[in-house]
């Protein structure tokens, strides 16, 4: 099975864009699952119009395959904040990181790759928590 790597952005507008690594394939929407579902209706649309048409398609579309996400930071914290679900104060407790370091965050600043860590680190710790309740 053939993994395709997939970067979740959260656009300018509040939109959320979702784009193959190495292949054409890209989707939009206003949630990231709404991104995620047109990228695959995309790559659906593109492989029956090239059977339709006769053109050669990238063989992996006959057969199975994994699209892996990822997020970046940015996008992560903007994502949870504005959907309600963390505040800037629980995600400070997470992180480790100062609300309003955190609120130049969610507003245009790029974290530095270490900031950009303790976030990752932070949602990774508490996905491990979660885990542990489902054992």
């Amino acid at each position: 099975m053939i993994k395709l790597e997939a970067i979740i952005e959260r656009a300018a507008d509040g939109t959320f864009d979702v784009y193959c690594k190495d292949e054409i394939f890209s989707g939009t929407g206003n949630s990231i699952p709404e991104a995620k579902a047109d990228m695959t209706a995309q790559m659906a649309f593109y492989k029956n119009t090239a059977i339709s048409e006769g053109f050669k398609y990238p063989a992996f579309l006959d057969d199975e395959y994994e699209i892996v996400y990822s997020l970046d930071a940015k996008s992560l914290l903007k994502y949870y904040v504005d959907s309600g679900f963390f505040s800037l104060a629980g995600l400070e407790k997470m992180t480790g990181i100062s609300q309003k370091q955190l609120w130049t965050y969610l507003h245009g600043t790029k974290p530095r790759k270490i900031q950009a860590n303790r976030i990752v680190s932070g949602f990774r710790a508490l996905n491990n928590d979660l885990s542990a309740l489902f054992v």
